[in-house]
């Protein structure tokens, strides 16, 4: 893993992912004292407006970090016990033998066994994940519906198990998350949104990053282009939107350079205890949305970067926007990446996503920004 940052390298690299098909990429990357910032492409295809580094932009369930972060805050003070079931505080919405074998920890690490409720929630996408069957009728007709927490709450416990409470591997589930906030209100008795906002992004000193109360992104921001697999085309921005469905399971503002700081900090200690992030950072293995196996922690991926070696961090999707933050155990290399197009992929016959040139382009940009060698962008 190479120690510092070569300009030439990154820039090229984020150029090769706009080539690729994304409209707009930025990113920031950081070794030791270095920082680099860079951004290739275009914010609003309209006008032509390019991106530039220092964007707001939607991240997705990057959030999910910062929401663990803080019910890891209530255990560090003994407000919550990571390993008491979630019926001792939420039996309403936990009813019965789950809530009383489900434990907080088994939520922020996927482990619960209760399902999403999103195919539940957008009845066009029911079909989630058999993409063939899809359409993505349900995302313009929700642009402004405003979601009850726990109403969604209700639609995944409801739903058909999806794991024994405590096996492995898990299966990531927003609704998961959801019941955290809730937790979080339950015990502090403000919203999750307020409590994360005062005790993990201001303490944090991120002046960029909020939960937003409204369907806007304010401040400078890139249109959000989503493709959902070729069925959505050209594909269309779902910047504006209500993100009430998923609420701060993933709905967080932020700014790369904010996503690093946050991310350092929390490594350092200085979000969390010390015992605390050791706990974070136990995995167990989880089936993301995808269908691909990950090593997942009290809401923290540990990811094998080829070139690079181990690194901590999230990546996140919602509707036309993505990111990816990403650091060394060491602290000392970091990444984090903004795009404006999501499902990219076209679909096979077999309804599963074709590999797209975007892949390895992102690929390649994710590999140089944490310090491997560039290599080639596509395969």
């Amino acid at each position: 893993m190479s120690n510092s940052l070569d300009p030439d390298e990154l820039q090229a690299a984020l150029d090769a992912v706009h080539r690729a098909g994304v409209p707009g990429v930025f990113a920031e990357a950081r070794a030791g004292e270095q920082i680099w910032r860079g951004a290739a492409g275009i914010a609003d295809l309209t006008t032509g407006r390019p991106v530039t580094a220092d964007m707001r932009h939607r991240v997705g369930s990057i959030t999910k970090t910062f929401t663990a972060a803080a019910v890891l805050q209530l255990a560090d003070g003994g407000q919550i016990g990571l390993d008491t079931p979630i019926g001792h505080y939420l039996p309403h919405l936990v009813p019965g033998e789950r809530g009383a074998v489900i434990t907080v920890a088994m939520l922020i690490n996927h482990t619960s066994g209760l399902a999403e409720y999103l195919p539940h929630a957008y009845p066009s996408l029911a079909a989630f994940p058999d993409l063939a069957e899809t359409t993505p009728k349900s995302l313009d007709d929700n642009r402004f519906t405003q979601f009850n927490r726990v109403e969604l709450i209700g639609l995944g416990v409801a739903a058909p198990a999806v794991g024994v409470p405590g096996a492995s591997p898990g299966v990531y589930s927003n609704t998961n998350y959801l019941l955290l906030c809730q937790l979080i209100e339950a015990v502090t008795g403000t919203s999750a949104e307020e409590f994360i906002t005062r005790n993990v992004i201001e303490r944090a000193g991120l002046r960029h990053t909020e939960l937003p109360a409204g369907p806007d992104i304010e401040g400078p921001h890139s249109h959000h282009y989503e493709s959902w697999f070729g069925m959505i085309d050209p594909p269309r921005d779902y910047s504006v939107y209500d993100m009430s469905w998923v609420g701060p399971a993933a709905s967080l503002i932020s700014t790369v350079a904010d996503l690093n700081r946050f991310f350092d900090l929390l490594l350092a200690g200085e979000i969390i205890s010390r015992p605390m992030l050791e706990r974070m950072r136990r995995t167990v293995s989880v089936i993301s949305f995808e269908g691909k196996t990950i090593d997942y922690g009290l809401g923290l991926h540990r990811l094998q970067v080829p070139g690079s070696g181990i690194f901590w961090g999230h990546d996140g999707s919602v509707w036309g926007g993505g990111a990816i933050t990403l650091i060394s155990p060491d602290r000392n290399r970091q990444a984090s990446v903004a795009l404006n197009l999501q499902r990219w992929n076209t679909l096979a016959p077999s309804g599963r996503p074709r590999p797209h040139a975007i892949d390895a382009a992102l690929a390649a940009l994710v590999r140089t920004s944490t310090g491997g060698r560039p290599g080639p962008s596509m395969p």
